[in-house]
């Protein structure tokens, strides 16, 4: 898997090299939405890591350049939630744990923050390798709008767990370092390495469930469970508003 080689929201995104930061206005359909509406037409296999939502959704997307077939190749995902996962962490006190409930929504401290999605084109077999994969994640910036708290105890957000609005370009920063990161990982020690990463976020991977993944990203806890369908339909996402559900 290889990573493609400004606009600016406040200062100006340290990000590495092979990401080109593109951000779009609050009143944006979403970085989902853009980065597949855009992949197709990437000229030589460039593509941006795309940044947007309005402030009260922290949204992003990055478009991916696969090198297998679509059956394994969408592990890009598990990779993708471990970068997530990695860039809330790094701001989170050792005490409030992030976690993943398979395969697709991200816990803090218990409660859903935020979750991720993956995309590819239409019509791509499982045994074909795909022109491109979209990889995203959304996390809850504010529940202002939604009124007390205290009525939607199953989520939190970032104002709530105590991040600042400078922590947003730190949060799209720490995730392309973790993203990229985890694929030179998958390259240099294979995906069994990475997916050991995804499990130990997993609620389940810190008792005395044996968790595995297979070549395909299925989870196996003692029955398979399969990836692909689990994606289809995220668990996270609230399809009435496009945001991460209360």
């Amino acid at each position: 898997m290889t990573i493609p080689p400004d606009t600016q929201r406040g200062r100006r995104l340290a990000l590495p090299p092979a990401f080109s930061p593109v951000v779009l206005p609050f009143d944006s359909d979403g970085a989902f939405a853009h980065a597949c509406r855009i992949a197709a037409d990437m000229p030589d296999g460039a593509a941006p890591l795309v940044w947007a939502g309005p402030a009260e959704t922290f949204d992003i997307a990055v478009v991916l350049v696969p090198e297998e077939p679509l059956r394994t190749a969408r592990r890009a995902f598990l990779a993708g939630m471990v970068a997530l996962a990695a860039a809330v962490g790094a701001h989170a006190p050792p005490e409030m744990p992030v976690e993943i409930a398979w395969p697709d929504t991200l816990l803090f401290d218990g409660a859903r923050i935020g979750g991720g999605r993956l995309a590819w084109p239409p019509g791509c077999g499982e045994d074909e390798v795909p022109d491109w994969l979209v990889v995203s994640g959304m996390l809850i910036v504010s529940k202002a709008y939604a009124g007390d708290p205290g009525l939607t105890p199953a989520s939190t957000s970032l104002d709530e767990q105590g991040f600042g609005h400078d922590d947003q370009e730190s949060l799209v920063e720490g995730f392309a370092r973790n993203l990229m990161k985890t694929f030179e990982v998958w390259a240099e020690d294979g995906f069994d390495a990475v997916g050991r990463r995804y499990l130990a976020h997993l609620p389940a991977g810190k008792g005395d469930v044996r968790l595995a993944l297979t070549e395909t990203g299925d989870l196996s806890d003692g029955t398979i469970r399969p990836l692909m369908p689990a994606l289809a339909v995220p668990a996270w996402l609230d399809p009435a508003t496009g945001r991460v559900r209360l």
